[in-house]
């Protein structure tokens, strides 16, 4: 039976894509990597999942949880049914590397569902950090201003400092704090460190739109920022004894440029139910995919 998505989580999801325009921030057998750990336990594998809403997939069927906007079919629920791992989902919309070990609302700080007996962790943060929702609202504000220009990449670099990039440096020893923490208390846990999905076209050609709202040269700059965030998660994950998962190469092609059926990332205006500029459930497919390869080269 599916699962209606109750009025509060419903309205703070449209809230989502309020944001995105205002520019405030919101932001079939065990799988052989989980199998080797549930052999080792003699139990299924424990399995973690924290993160941000690219993780816990607001508005994409079935909603389970109206307080942090998460779906029964986000990538870790769908790794955790792939692999029979039982699975602890604390992930939740808006969090950023400082819920790891605080409340966020109503929810408890995502740590606290980490023990000596957790196999397996994922985690995606950083977005909401480096400010990724409010630089989206800026840049559809500004794309009026100079449609075939770059107005956002011009505004965010024009002092002389791209903020962006600056955001992205500020946020690595973030997450290399999380990671830290990660092991500290879940020391048997194999870490994984889940990249973004592909948001714009990879050769930087736009599709300007009343529902993509951004100018025609900013399109190849917000792609850039996302690889530059992608990149710094990787270098972390490298250096925190963690495995990077990419997810941004699986799904080029499937951007907010694509039609819809094609496209695993919704618009500013969502046709297919996902928050706007969100992964909907092919990209939390896609998502969960890549998680389950890369720990089979790593199992």
């Amino acid at each position: 039976m599916t699962r209606r998505l109750p009025t509060s989580g419903a309205t703070r999801a449209l809230a989502v894509g309020a944001a995105l325009i205002s520019g405030v921030a919101t932001l079939a057998t065990a799988h052989p990597a989980l199998a080797s750990t549930t052999a080792h336990h003699s139990h299924h594998a424990d399995y973690v999942a924290l993160g941000d809403s690219y993780a816990s997939a607001p508005l994409v069927p079935d909603q389970v949880d109206a307080n942090c906007l998460r779906s029964s079919h986000n990538y870790p629920s769908l790794v955790a049914r792939s692999s029979g791992a039982t699975l602890t989902d604390v992930t939740c919309s808006g969090a950023t590397t400082a819920e790891m070990t605080a409340a966020q609302g109503t929810a408890p700080a995502q740590f606290d569902a980490l023990d000596r007996h957790t196999d397996l962790v994922t985690v995606t943060i950083g977005g909401n950090d480096i400010g990724f929702s409010t630089v989206l609202g800026t840049c559809a504000k500004l794309s009026a201003t100079d449609p075939a220009g770059a107005p956002c990449r011009d505004h965010l670099t024009g002092a002389g400092t791209d903020q962006v990039t600056a955001s992205i440096a500020a946020t690595a020893p973030k997450v290399a704090k999380v990671l830290r923490g990660i092991h500290q208390r879940a020391p048997y846990a194999k870490v994984v460190v889940v990249g973004y999905p592909d948001l714009f076209p990879e050769d930087g050609v736009g599709c300007t739109s009343a529902s993509v709202p951004l100018a025609a040269g900013d399109f190849s700059y917000l792609r850039d920022k996302e690889k530059e965030l992608n990149g710094m998660l990787a270098r972390q994950a490298r250096l925190g004894r963690a495995q990077f998962v990419n997810t941004y190469d699986p799904t080029i092609g499937h951007d907010i440029c694509r039609p819809v059926g094609e496209r695993w990332i919704e618009t500013f205006a969502p046709q297919t139910p996902a928050a706007p500029l969100h992964p909907n459930a092919d990209g939390e497919s896609a998502m969960a995919t890549a998680v389950e390869r890369t720990l089979a080269r790593h199992r």
